[in-house]
């Protein structure tokens, strides 16, 4: 089968490749791939230094596609359904044209998305979902801030933030990415490269309830600290690389919650099933019109050479919504 691997931190390390096709194992699909989505996992993965093995290796952690083959112990799925999934971590990525995939954490293509617009939406989705639903387990008529808001996560937060009945301010500082932070539903933008506090308080908000810090965390600390609401919530996506001061957090009861998609995959954790069941929801909404695909680009055909331009691009730290590859050559 057709892949993309790499073996140093270098962009140009992402090369065609030819690899054995893998098969299914107790609760594994043996996916057909249609589509990929780039995400920071990506690009933080193939640059990561600790990593000092040359055997290469496939990244990707978002796809659609259809079941071709199916485990001994599969019961949600049949060879021919239409999938979209997130993956797991600990396994190789979907850059490749089968992939291997537990069925707990795949759930049903949305039927009015073709495979591009639903490879862009599984990740980002899952990640928005427990992080406001299963960690900060938010409560309707609160306020939140979302920092990053025309991001790949950002962009589908703003809309489920919208759905659990919360008032939504976002960060962007471009034109470009106002309008689009506005369109997924925002009722507010704030811009992220000045002091948010006045900007909250011209909005009539001294704190807010909930900050969703789906950017770099560091630089976003002060800030988050002092809008956080007493006894308010922040979850965080980006680990930090300096000690947090926790003073003001502290001071303020506030909490700090953690959002890892991969940790039910990676711990096989006994909710594991939780991602597929949420998949599936995501799905009903987006073809009922409740959801936005947040695509916003399409490379094809998915091979080495588009690779590198998304992550490029991703890397540029501008990319606004979701990047998708589809159709191999």
């Amino acid at each position: 089968m057709k892949a993309i691997a790499h073996t140093t931190k270098d962009i140009a390390s992402l090369v065609d490749i030819e690899l054995p096709a893998p098969s299914p194992a107790g609760h594994d699909l043996l996916v057909k791939v249609e589509a990929v989505s780039l995400n920071p996992v990506d690009t933080k993965r193939r640059a990561d230094p600790t990593k000092t093995d040359t055997k290469p290796r496939v990244l990707g952690w978002d796809a659609a596609g259809t079941v071709a083959a199916v485990g001994p112990q599969v019961t949600l799925f049949k060879p021919g359904d239409a999938v979209y999934y997130a993956g797991d971590v600990t396994r190789p990525g979907c850059n490749s044209e089968l992939h291997l995939v537990d069925e707990r954490i795949v759930g049903r293509k949305p039927r009015s998305l073709d495979f591009a617009h639903a490879a862009a939406m599984p990740l980002t989705a899952i990640t928005a979902w427990e992080g406001f639903f299963d960690r900060l387990k938010v409560q309707s008529g609160k306020s939140m801030l979302i920092i990053g808001g025309a991001g790949g996560v950002g962009s589908i937060g703003i809309q489920l933030a919208k759905i659990a009945g919360l008032t939504v301010l976002a960060t962007a500082s471009r034109q470009e990415t106002i309008a689009w932070a506005k369109q997924m539903g925002a009722e507010h933008v704030v811009d992220h490269r000045k002091p948010l506090r006045p900007q909250a308080e011209a909005l009539g908000l001294k704190h807010v309830d909930y900050i969703a810090c789906f950017n770099d965390l560091d630089q976003h600390w002060p800030a988050i600290g002092d809008l956080v609401a007493p006894q308010g919530a922040i979850v965080a996506i980006v680990g930090n690389r300096d000690p947090l001061p926790m003073d003001a957090v502290r001071s303020k009861s506030a909490s700090l919650c953690w959002e890892l998609m991969f940790t039910r995959p990676r711990f096989h954790t006994p909710d594991m099933i939780e991602q597929h069941r949420l998949l599936d929801k995501v799905a009903d909404w987006l073809d009922a019109g409740k959801l936005k695909c947040t695509l916003r680009e399409t490379l094809s055909p998915i091979n080495a050479a588009n690779l590198r331009k998304a992550h490029a691009q991703l890397e540029s730290g501008t990319t606004i919504g979701k990047l998708v590859l589809a159709g191999w050559s």
